[in-house]
Protein backbone atom coordinates (compact mmCIF):
# COMPACT_ATOMS: atom_id res chain seq x y z
CA UNK A 1 0.00 0.00 0.00
CA UNK A 2 1.42 3.21 -1.37
CA UNK A 3 0.70 6.94 0.55
CA UNK A 4 -1.33 9.33 -1.44
CA UNK A 5 0.30 11.39 -3.93
CA UNK A 6 -0.46 15.28 -3.80
CA UNK A 7 -1.83 16.00 -7.17
CA UNK A 8 -4.02 18.17 -5.30
CA UNK A 9 -4.52 19.58 -2.53
CA UNK A 10 -1.20 21.36 -2.00
CA UNK A 11 -1.29 23.92 1.14
CA UNK A 12 0.83 26.79 0.96
CA UNK A 13 2.13 28.46 3.70
CA UNK A 14 4.34 31.26 5.37
CA UNK A 15 7.54 31.04 7.35
CA UNK A 16 9.07 33.84 9.54
CA UNK A 17 12.40 34.52 11.58
CA UNK A 18 12.14 37.69 12.72
CA UNK A 19 15.35 38.70 11.68
CA UNK A 20 15.99 42.38 12.09
CA UNK A 21 19.32 44.02 11.15
CA UNK A 22 20.64 46.93 11.19
CA UNK A 23 19.96 48.29 7.57
CA UNK A 24 16.08 47.57 8.84
CA UNK A 25 13.88 50.65 9.93
CA UNK A 26 11.95 50.12 12.80
CA UNK A 27 12.30 48.43 16.07
CA UNK A 28 12.23 44.62 16.98
CA UNK A 29 8.92 45.85 19.01
CA UNK A 30 7.75 47.18 15.87
CA UNK A 31 8.83 44.09 13.97
CA UNK A 32 7.10 41.52 16.22
CA UNK A 33 3.96 43.80 16.52
CA UNK A 34 3.62 44.06 12.36
CA UNK A 35 4.85 40.28 11.99
CA UNK A 36 1.56 39.38 13.95
CA UNK A 37 -0.27 41.45 11.38
CA UNK A 38 0.96 39.71 8.37
CA UNK A 39 0.04 36.10 10.09
CA UNK A 40 -3.66 37.73 10.52
CA UNK A 41 -3.67 39.03 7.50
CA UNK A 42 -2.31 35.67 5.71
CA UNK A 43 -4.84 33.91 7.69
CA UNK A 44 -7.42 36.09 6.28
CA UNK A 45 -5.92 35.62 2.60
CA UNK A 46 -6.52 31.62 3.01
CA UNK A 47 -2.97 30.49 4.18
CA UNK A 48 -2.39 27.25 4.73
CA UNK A 49 0.32 27.14 7.81
CA UNK A 50 2.75 30.25 9.21
CA UNK A 51 6.01 28.46 10.55
CA UNK A 52 8.13 30.07 12.85
CA UNK A 53 12.64 29.23 13.67
CA UNK A 54 14.75 28.68 16.45
CA UNK A 55 17.96 30.19 16.35
CA UNK A 56 20.50 31.84 19.17
CA UNK A 57 22.75 34.67 19.44
CA UNK A 58 22.50 35.71 15.96
CA UNK A 59 23.63 38.90 15.48
CA UNK A 60 20.91 40.46 14.31
CA UNK A 61 18.15 39.42 16.75
CA UNK A 62 16.78 36.01 15.04
CA UNK A 63 13.43 34.16 16.93
CA UNK A 64 14.74 32.68 19.88
CA UNK A 65 11.41 30.96 21.05
CA UNK A 66 8.98 30.00 18.17
CA UNK A 67 6.04 28.21 20.45
CA UNK A 68 5.92 31.45 22.46
CA UNK A 69 5.69 33.30 19.10
CA UNK A 70 3.52 30.45 18.14
CA UNK A 71 0.81 31.32 20.65
CA UNK A 72 1.08 35.12 19.76
CA UNK A 73 -0.31 34.08 16.57
CA UNK A 74 -3.10 30.87 17.36
CA UNK A 75 -4.76 34.30 19.85
CA UNK A 76 -4.81 36.24 16.42
CA UNK A 77 -5.24 33.57 13.92
CA UNK A 78 -8.59 31.45 13.20
CA UNK A 79 -7.23 28.91 10.38
CA UNK A 80 -4.08 28.67 9.18
CA UNK A 81 -2.19 25.51 11.12
CA UNK A 82 0.70 27.03 13.09
CA UNK A 83 4.35 25.09 13.04
CA UNK A 84 7.69 25.17 14.47
CA UNK A 85 10.09 24.98 11.78
CA UNK A 86 12.25 23.59 13.84
CA UNK A 87 12.66 23.77 17.24
CA UNK A 88 16.13 22.28 18.20
CA UNK A 89 15.01 19.69 20.19
CA UNK A 90 18.41 18.68 22.19
CA UNK A 91 18.49 22.04 23.89
CA UNK A 92 15.24 22.16 25.83
CA UNK A 93 13.78 19.89 28.38
CA UNK A 94 10.80 17.24 26.97
CA UNK A 95 7.96 18.32 29.69
CA UNK A 96 9.11 21.90 29.05
CA UNK A 97 8.58 21.32 25.21
CA UNK A 98 5.11 18.56 26.12
CA UNK A 99 3.96 21.84 27.60
CA UNK A 100 4.29 24.56 26.09
CA UNK A 101 2.95 22.42 22.68
CA UNK A 102 0.19 21.92 24.54
CA UNK A 103 -0.68 25.29 25.67
CA UNK A 104 -0.15 26.78 21.73
CA UNK A 105 -2.36 23.69 20.85
CA UNK A 106 -5.32 25.08 23.58
CA UNK A 107 -5.00 28.65 22.19
CA UNK A 108 -4.94 27.50 18.63
CA UNK A 109 -8.04 24.85 19.05
CA UNK A 110 -5.88 22.50 17.63
CA UNK A 111 -3.69 23.77 14.79
CA UNK A 112 0.31 23.17 16.10
CA UNK A 113 2.17 21.33 13.70
CA UNK A 114 5.51 20.68 16.07
CA UNK A 115 8.95 20.88 14.03
CA UNK A 116 11.93 19.60 15.96
CA UNK A 117 15.64 19.35 14.99
CA UNK A 118 19.34 19.11 16.05
CA UNK A 119 20.61 22.16 15.01
CA UNK A 120 23.79 22.55 14.17
CA UNK A 121 25.31 25.87 15.81
CA UNK A 122 28.12 24.57 18.56
CA UNK A 123 27.58 28.89 20.07
CA UNK A 124 23.66 27.68 20.79
CA UNK A 125 24.88 24.47 22.29
CA UNK A 126 27.63 26.33 24.82
CA UNK A 127 24.66 29.14 25.56
CA UNK A 128 22.55 26.43 27.12
CA UNK A 129 25.15 24.23 28.79
CA UNK A 130 24.39 20.95 26.16
CA UNK A 131 26.36 18.76 24.67
CA UNK A 132 26.12 17.93 20.85
CA UNK A 133 26.88 14.64 21.04
CA UNK A 134 24.39 11.90 20.18
CA UNK A 135 21.98 14.92 18.89
CA UNK A 136 20.22 12.89 16.55
CA UNK A 137 19.36 10.05 18.96
CA UNK A 138 17.95 12.77 22.04
CA UNK A 139 16.19 14.11 19.03
CA UNK A 140 14.30 10.96 18.60
CA UNK A 141 14.17 9.85 21.59
CA UNK A 142 12.04 13.47 22.36
CA UNK A 143 9.33 12.31 19.77
CA UNK A 144 9.10 8.99 22.23
CA UNK A 145 8.97 11.03 25.32
CA UNK A 146 6.74 13.82 23.40
CA UNK A 147 3.93 11.42 22.87
CA UNK A 148 3.99 9.76 26.53
CA UNK A 149 3.46 13.17 28.02
CA UNK A 150 0.77 14.43 26.07
CA UNK A 151 -1.22 10.75 26.65
CA UNK A 152 -3.33 10.17 30.19
CA UNK A 153 -1.30 10.33 32.98
CA UNK A 154 1.07 13.00 31.53
CA UNK A 155 1.87 16.72 31.23
CA UNK A 156 -1.70 19.09 32.23
CA UNK A 157 -3.13 20.41 30.78
CA UNK A 158 -3.63 17.83 27.68
CA UNK A 159 -3.93 19.50 23.83
CA UNK A 160 -6.57 19.43 21.93
CA UNK A 161 -4.58 16.80 19.36
CA UNK A 162 -4.07 13.99 20.60
CA UNK A 163 -1.11 13.37 19.76
CA UNK A 164 0.30 17.26 18.39
CA UNK A 165 2.11 16.21 14.81
CA UNK A 166 5.61 16.03 15.53
CA UNK A 167 7.62 16.70 12.57
CA UNK A 168 11.13 15.68 12.02
CA UNK A 169 13.24 18.19 10.25
CA UNK A 170 16.23 15.72 8.81
CA UNK A 171 17.66 16.02 5.79
CA UNK A 172 19.00 13.09 3.66
CA UNK A 173 18.17 9.46 3.49
CA UNK A 174 19.51 8.73 6.50
CA UNK A 175 17.30 11.79 8.62
CA UNK A 176 14.40 10.41 6.26
CA UNK A 177 14.68 6.80 7.61
CA UNK A 178 14.81 7.97 10.94
CA UNK A 179 11.79 9.50 10.70
CA UNK A 180 10.02 6.64 8.96
CA UNK A 181 11.28 4.19 12.06
CA UNK A 182 9.24 6.53 13.89
CA UNK A 183 6.40 7.07 11.79
CA UNK A 184 7.02 10.56 12.39
CA UNK A 185 5.92 13.45 9.42
CA UNK A 186 9.01 14.27 7.47
CA UNK A 187 10.18 18.11 7.30
CA UNK A 188 10.90 18.28 3.94
CA UNK A 189 9.35 18.76 0.43
CA UNK A 190 11.68 16.80 -1.47
CA UNK A 191 10.44 14.25 -2.95
CA UNK A 192 13.93 12.57 -3.27
CA UNK A 193 13.54 11.70 0.45
CA UNK A 194 10.10 9.73 -0.24
CA UNK A 195 11.97 5.90 -0.69
CA UNK A 196 14.00 6.53 2.28
CA UNK A 197 11.27 7.23 3.99
CA UNK A 198 9.08 5.24 3.00
CA UNK A 199 11.60 2.26 3.43
CA UNK A 200 11.44 3.64 6.95
CA UNK A 201 8.17 3.34 7.76
CA UNK A 202 8.02 -0.19 6.41
CA UNK A 203 10.69 -1.40 8.54
CA UNK A 204 9.22 0.29 11.55
CA UNK A 205 6.10 -1.56 11.45
CA UNK A 206 3.94 1.64 10.12
CA UNK A 207 1.86 1.22 7.04
CA UNK A 208 3.23 3.57 4.42
CA UNK A 209 -0.25 4.83 4.31
CA UNK A 210 0.28 7.68 6.94
CA UNK A 211 3.36 9.44 5.35
CA UNK A 212 3.44 12.79 5.72
CA UNK A 213 6.20 15.34 4.25
CA UNK A 214 6.10 19.03 3.74
CA UNK A 215 8.72 21.95 4.33
CA UNK A 216 10.40 24.84 3.68
CA UNK A 217 11.03 26.12 -0.46
CA UNK A 218 13.51 28.80 -0.64
CA UNK A 219 11.49 31.21 -3.08
CA UNK A 220 10.26 34.42 -3.57
CA UNK A 221 6.78 35.44 -5.93
CA UNK A 222 6.75 38.39 -7.73
CA UNK A 223 4.14 39.53 -10.76
CA UNK A 224 7.27 41.55 -11.93
CA UNK A 225 10.66 39.72 -11.78
CA UNK A 226 12.19 42.41 -13.85
CA UNK A 227 11.26 45.14 -11.80
CA UNK A 228 11.66 43.25 -7.99
CA UNK A 229 14.85 41.59 -8.83
CA UNK A 230 16.93 44.60 -7.69
CA UNK A 231 14.82 45.37 -4.90
CA UNK A 232 15.09 41.91 -3.41
CA UNK A 233 18.49 40.48 -4.26
CA UNK A 234 19.91 42.16 -1.87
CA UNK A 235 17.94 41.06 1.49
CA UNK A 236 18.42 37.65 -0.67
CA UNK A 237 22.36 37.74 -0.33
CA UNK A 238 21.98 39.00 3.37
CA UNK A 239 19.49 36.34 4.47
CA UNK A 240 22.28 33.55 2.76
CA UNK A 241 24.75 35.11 3.28
CA UNK A 242 23.81 35.07 7.44
CA UNK A 243 23.35 31.57 7.88
CA UNK A 244 26.46 30.52 5.99
CA UNK A 245 28.72 32.95 8.53
CA UNK A 246 26.94 32.06 11.91
CA UNK A 247 26.85 28.30 10.58
CA UNK A 248 30.90 27.93 10.99
CA UNK A 249 30.65 30.32 13.82
CA UNK A 250 32.43 28.75 17.28
CA UNK A 251 34.58 26.53 14.59
CA UNK A 252 37.53 26.09 12.61
CA UNK A 253 36.18 26.73 9.35
CA UNK A 254 36.99 30.06 7.73
CA UNK A 255 34.23 32.58 6.86
CA UNK A 256 32.64 31.49 3.73
CA UNK A 257 32.60 33.95 1.18
CA UNK A 258 29.82 36.43 0.03
CA UNK A 259 27.12 34.49 -2.27
CA UNK A 260 25.91 36.15 -5.64
CA UNK A 261 22.48 36.06 -5.76
CA UNK A 262 21.94 35.91 -9.49
CA UNK A 263 23.38 32.24 -9.36
CA UNK A 264 21.28 30.83 -6.43
CA UNK A 265 18.37 31.51 -8.53
CA UNK A 266 19.21 29.60 -11.45
CA UNK A 267 20.17 26.34 -9.35
CA UNK A 268 17.93 23.15 -8.62
CA UNK A 269 16.67 22.62 -5.10
CA UNK A 270 19.69 21.22 -2.63
CA UNK A 271 21.16 22.14 0.32
CA UNK A 272 18.79 25.09 1.73
CA UNK A 273 21.54 27.99 1.38
CA UNK A 274 22.60 26.58 -2.07
CA UNK A 275 19.58 28.26 -3.92
CA UNK A 276 16.61 30.55 -3.79
CA UNK A 277 14.00 30.64 -6.74
CA UNK A 278 12.80 33.77 -7.55
CA UNK A 279 9.55 34.21 -10.43
CA UNK A 280 6.31 34.52 -11.12
CA UNK A 281 3.61 32.74 -9.36
CA UNK A 282 3.51 30.40 -12.51
CA UNK A 283 7.23 29.83 -12.50
CA UNK A 284 7.40 29.06 -8.84
CA UNK A 285 4.45 26.64 -9.12
CA UNK A 286 5.73 24.69 -11.44
CA UNK A 287 9.08 24.35 -9.81
CA UNK A 288 7.16 23.71 -6.65
CA UNK A 289 5.51 20.65 -8.28
CA UNK A 290 8.41 19.43 -10.18
CA UNK A 291 10.35 19.29 -6.03
CA UNK A 292 7.62 17.73 -4.55
CA UNK A 293 6.67 15.31 -7.71
CA UNK A 294 4.60 12.07 -6.20
CA UNK A 295 5.44 12.25 -2.73
CA UNK A 296 3.00 12.31 -0.05
CA UNK A 297 3.71 15.98 0.61
CA UNK A 298 1.06 17.83 1.86
CA UNK A 299 2.44 21.59 3.12
CA UNK A 300 4.98 24.15 1.45
CA UNK A 301 5.84 26.88 3.23
CA UNK A 302 7.90 29.93 1.42
CA UNK A 303 9.85 32.92 3.35
CA UNK A 304 6.94 35.48 4.02
CA UNK A 305 9.85 38.11 4.83
CA UNK A 306 13.96 38.10 3.57
CA UNK A 307 16.72 39.24 5.33
CA UNK A 308 15.08 42.34 6.76
CA UNK A 309 13.34 44.10 3.70
CA UNK A 310 10.80 46.95 4.52
CA UNK A 311 7.16 46.49 5.71
CA UNK A 312 5.68 47.03 2.07
CA UNK A 313 7.72 44.42 0.24
CA UNK A 314 6.65 41.68 3.21
CA UNK A 315 3.21 42.58 2.85
CA UNK A 316 3.46 42.13 -0.71
CA UNK A 317 4.84 38.96 -0.58
CA UNK A 318 2.39 38.18 1.90
CA UNK A 319 -0.56 38.63 -0.51
CA UNK A 320 1.02 37.04 -3.99
CA UNK A 321 2.30 34.04 -2.03
CA UNK A 322 -1.47 33.48 -0.76
CA UNK A 323 -3.94 34.97 -3.87
CA UNK A 324 -1.70 34.05 -7.26
CA UNK A 325 0.62 31.31 -6.17
CA UNK A 326 -1.67 29.24 -3.39
CA UNK A 327 -4.34 28.57 -5.90
CA UNK A 328 -2.40 27.19 -8.42
CA UNK A 329 -1.22 24.28 -6.25
CA UNK A 330 -4.32 23.60 -5.08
Amino acid sequence: MTAKTPTSGLEIGLYFDLRNPPHREGSASRLHGFTLDMCAEADRLGAGSLWFSEHHLFDDGYLTQPLTFAAAAAARTERARLGTAILIAPLHSPVEVAEQAALVDLISAGRLDLGIGTGYRKPEYELYGASDRRRYSRTDDMVRQLRRLWAAGGVTPQPVQQPIPVWLGYHGPQGARRAGLLGAPLLTPNADSWPAYRDGLVAGGHDPAVARMGGGVQAWVTEDPERDWPLVAPYIGYQVDSYRRHMVEGTDAPAPRPVEPEKLVSRDSGNPLSYFWFGTPETIAERIRELVKNAPVSTVYLWGSVGGMPEAMVAEHVRVVCTRLAPLLR
